[in-house]
């Protein structure tokens, strides 16, 4: 059929071409031939320049996915060792009282350490020392002192527990130390290699599932660092954009598309959103930085200015995308209600603006999202401090998962290298989900006139 109208067609235009519609033309002629032959050509070569393109963007984000996938999906993971540990009632708690505050201030580091001499008690250099009780994190002490508190029966006791394992021997583990590499060019010596075969072969160590990652602040050391702070700062800093951006985009754009006068003023206003729309990110920060740091003096770090300095950079988009879906509304609404006796502010408040609300929300969403993957704004007004608590409220210190993305991919740390793609993994999958509502929120509710 398409065959036929481009034909059809090509017979119409050779008759205009002609200078008389009634004049016979030769359609067997060599010149009309070449012609409708360049024609398809043309035509095929379009769809294979289109088919190209799009073959090349989902090769692309393939490529993107798998890099991304294949580094940091190990982050999930952490590797445990196994250790006897006895819990010796005269370090623990001396007085036998079980009082919590004792036993908070007992040297269970100590404990970890005696059972890794026990485990290898020809290890008697200071130096090896040092190295043998890098085998464990320095976090496990605080696991052992949690474990006593909520059970204070294990005082006295001897007990085999899985502790967490320092940063090198997780590498080691997931295989991003070779042991085929050269002593020299690697970061455990073989006698730290033979203390892991050693383990290993006794089943004493293993991968479990990394919960800390998902419900701990930042670390200096890598297998106890967590992106829960850096998710709850983004969550705070989301919802002050949010409440600061959202109303006042969308009333902008009622004032601009419904009661606003075509007048110059109007026009230079309209002209000034557009522009401020592609204005770079990071000089948003810049004014964030002069007005609600040197000006208001409001506390650095804090989600509140986060969020108010993204505001201003998500205002143009909310605007643009609010003005987009009102004027969508047929005109016949407005009329309708205005017949009917509705006052101007009626007919936008009852009949408009519910109409257009699908098409606010949706850009409401991807300028959230947009939002979400910012971080050279924030980087101008100081959320790139290391910040280990998990903030309380939108003026706590905090930082939001790009910064510490950042931040992680800026650690000498091997270990780190797989957080940052497991922290990017995490970001992506916000991304999808917040554009993937706004999809469903078009799809719902979208009216078609």
């Amino acid at each position: 059929m398409t065959d036929m109208a481009s034909l059809m067609e090509d017979r119409a235009a050779a008759k205009v071409i002609s200078g008389n519609l009634h004049t016979p033309v030769d359609w067997d002629s060599p010149k009309i031939a070449r012609t409708i032959k360049k024609r398809y050509a043309a035509e095929r070569r379009f769809k294979i320049y289109g088919l190209s393109a799009i073959a090349i963007a989902l090769m692309a984000l393939v490529v993107l996915g798998y890099s991304i996938v294949s580094k940091g999906y190990s982050a999930f993971f952490q590797t445990y060792v196994q250790l006897e540990i006895h819990f010796d009632p005269a370090e623990i708690d001396p007085d036998g009282t079980g009082d919590p505050a004792v036993i908070g201030r007992a040297n269970f580091d100590g404990l970890v350490k005696e059972a890794l001499r026990n485990r290898f008690p020809d290890v008697t250099d200071r130096r090896e020392r040092r190295d043998l009780y890098d085998i464990v994190s320095g976090g496990a002490s605080y696991d052992l002192r949690q474990r006593v508190l909520d059970n204070p029966s294990l005082i006295g006791q001897t007990r085999k527990v899985w502790l967490i394992s320092g940063d090198d021997f997780d590498m080691l583990n997931k295989g991003y130390i070779s042991a085929d590499t050269d002593e020299g060019d690697r970061r455990l010596n073989d006698q730290e290699l033979g203390w892991y075969d050693a383990l290993t072969a006794e089943g004493a160590v293993e991968k479990q599932f990394h919960t800390r990652f998902f419900t701990n602040g930042d670390s200096r050391e890598p297998e106890l660092a967590g992106i829960w702070g850096a998710a709850v700062g983004s969550f705070y800093t989301l919802i002050v954009t949010l409440l600061l951006s959202f109303p006042i985009g969308v009333l902008a754009a009622i004032y601009l598309e419904e009661f606003a006068p075509k007048n110059r003023f109007t026009t230079i206003v309209e002209v000034n959103i557009n522009n401020l729309a592609a204005v770079p990110s990071i000089v948003f920060g810049l004014l964030g930085l002069e007005v609600y740091l040197n000006v208001m003096h409001l506390p650095r770090s804090a989600p509140v200015v986060g969020g108010l300095t993204l505001a201003l950079m998500t205002l143009p988009t909310i605007i643009i995308a609010s003005r987009a879906a009102i004027k969508a509304v047929p005109p016949s609404i407005r009329q309708a209600a205005l017949g009917l006796g509705a006052s101007p502010v009626q007919t936008v408040t009852h009949h408009v603006l519910p109409l257009a609300m699908p098409g606010i929300l949706t850009g409401t969403i991807i300028g959230m999202a947009q939002a979400l993957g910012e971080t050279a704004p924030l980087l101008m007004i100081g959320m790139v401090a290391f910040i280990v608590d998990v903030p309380g409220g939108a003026l706590d210190p905090a930082t939001v998962l790009p910064v510490q993305i950042y931040l992680w991919a800026d650690s000498p740390e091997r270990a780190f290298v797989e957080k940052t793609s497991a922290a990017i993994m995490v970001l992506l999958g916000f991304l999808i989900l917040m554009n993937g509502l706004a999809v469903y929120l078009r799809k719902k509710f979208e009216r078609k006139w």
